[in-house]
C-alpha cells in the first residue's frame, strides 16, 4: 500500500500540491550527492532568510517525504498507527530529523548552535504565532490538534546544542542527563499523541528511550571516537583503566573491550526494566515498544557477537533480522499476548533469545 494511500481522506494532498512537493523534492535531489548535501540544499530553500507560502497540506506532505526517506534501525511509522495519527507522527519526525541535521550536518560549531537558535525561535512562534518553516508550521498543527506541551521539543534543542559542545560525559549521571534530554522526549511526545502519559509510563518509556540511546553509542563507539565524542562515561573509563588516548586510537584492545563488555550489560537493564510498558498502552503504540525494545537489545547482541570488537567492524542489525524481530512483535500483538523477556535478559543474555 502506498504511503498515499495511508494518509485519512480528507487529508490526502490534492494533486497540484503533490507535484509542488515532488518537483522541489526532485530539484533538491538533483544538486545534491550525499545525504549531508541534501539537506543543506533543503537548507538554502528553507533557512533563517526563507519563507514559504506552501498550505499546511504541502507543509504535511513534505513532513511525509522526510520520514518515508530516511532510513532507521527501527520502523519510522507502524501500518498499526491510527490513520489519524499518521499526519501527527510524520509531522513529529521531520521535526526530529531537522533539528539532529542542524547539530550535525553543519560544519561549524557556532553556526550550528546559530540555526539551532533559530529553529527555537520558530518553535516559539508555534505557540500563537506563525513560524515560516514548512515543518514547523506542520509541528504547531500537531501541538495545536493533539494538545501537546512544547517541552519535549525544546529538550530536544537543549540536548542538540550540547552535542556541539560537549565531547566527554564524566559520570553515569552526566550521561543519563544527557539522554533525558536526547531520547527520553520522543518517546514522551509519543505517549501524549497516545493519551497515555501517565507518570507510570512516562518512567518506563525513559527507561526504553535512553536504553536505545546508549546500545547505539555502544555500537557506534569507534565512529563517535574518529569524530572526538566519548559518551563513555569517564568513570567507566577509570573503572577499566582505559585511557582517552586510547579510546581515540581506534585499535582495539582488551581492556577496551571490557569495558564495552560492561557497557552492554548495564545497558540491558534499561530495556528489561522499560518492558512493562508494552502491556500499559494501546495496541498500535505496543507493537511499538516492543519493537524498539527488541531492535535495541539486537544491537546489544551484535556487539557481544563481536567479542565487543566494534573498532574492526561495525557491528550491525541486518534486513532479515529486522523483518524477524518485526514479525515476532507483531505476532504478539496479533494474539494479544506479548512474551516475557524477563527469564532471557541479564549479563548473559544469549544470542537473539528476545
Amino acid at each position: 500500500m502506498s504511503h498515499e494511500a495511508e494518509m485519512p481522506p480528507s487529508e490526502t494532498q490534492p494533486e497540484s500540491n503533490r507535484a509542488c512537493v515532488d518537483r522541489h523534492d526532485m530539484d533538491a535531489a538533483n544538486q545534491a550527492s550525499s545525504p549531508g548535501d541534501w539537506f543543506r540544499a533543503e537548507l538554502a530553500r528553507f533557512g533563517p532568510d526563507s519563507s514559504t507560502d506552501w498550505s499546511l497540506a504541502e507543509c504535511e506532505k513534505y513532513c511525509q517525504k522526510w520520514a518515508v526517506q530516511s532510513y532507521e534501525n527501527f520502523t519510522v511509522v507502524s501500518w498499526l498507527l491510527p490513520r489519524v495519527l499518521r499526519r501527527h507522527f510524520y509531522n513529529v519526525y521531520a521535526y526530529c530529523r531537522w533539528s539532529d541535521n542542524l547539530a550535525d550536518e553543519i560544519a561549524s560549531d557556532s553556526e550550528s548552535l546559530r540555526l539551532l537558535d533559530w529553529w527555537e525561535d520558530e518553535l516559539r512562534k508555534c505557540s500563537g504565532g506563525r513560524p515560516k518553516h514548512p515543518v514547523m508550521r506542520a509541528v504547531q498543527a500537531t501541538i495545536e490538534s493533539l494538545e501537546l506541551s512544547d517541552e519535549p521539543f525544546r529538550n530536544l534543542l537543549s540536548a542538540f546544542r550540547q552535542d556541539r559542545v560537549v565531547n566527554r560525559y564524566e559520570t553515569n549521571d552526566d550521561l543519563l542527563d544527557y539522554c533525558r534530554r536526547s531520547a527520553d522526549p520522543v518517546g514522551r511526545i509519543l505517549l501524549a499523541m497516545a493519551k497515555s502519559d501517565s507518570a507510570e509510563n512516562i518512567e518506563l518509556s525513559d527507561r526504553v528511550c535512553t536504553g536505545l540511546q546508549i546500545a547505539n553509542f555502544c555500537q557506534d563507539m569507534a565512529r563517535d571516537a574518529a569524530i572526538n565524542r566519548i559518551y563513555a562515561p569517564r568513570s567507566l573509563w577509570q573503572k577499566h583503566r582505559v585511557s582517552e588516548e586510547m579510546l581515540l586510537g581506534q585499535q582495539c584492545q582488551s581492556e577496551l573491550k571490557v569495558l564495552l563488555a560492561d557497557w552492554v550489560a548495564s545497558t540491558r537493564e534499561f530495556f528489561r526494566q522499560g518492558w512493562p510498558l508494552v502491556h500499559r498502552v494501546p495496541k498500535w503504540l505496543a507493537t511499538d515498544v516492543e519493537l524498539f525494545i527488541r531492535g535495541g537489545t539486537e544491537i546489544l547482541n551484535q556487539v557481544a557477537a563481536s567479542d565487543y570488537d566494534v573498532w574492526t567492524e561495525r557491528p550491525t542489525v541486518t534486513k532479515s533480522r529486522k523483518l524477524m524481530l518485526a514479525g515476532q512483535a507483531l505476532t504478539g500483538r496479533a494474539f494479544g499476548r506479548a512474551k516475557t523477556l524477563t527469564q532471557n535478559w541479564g549479563t548473559k543474555h544469549q544470542g537473539s533469545q528476545v
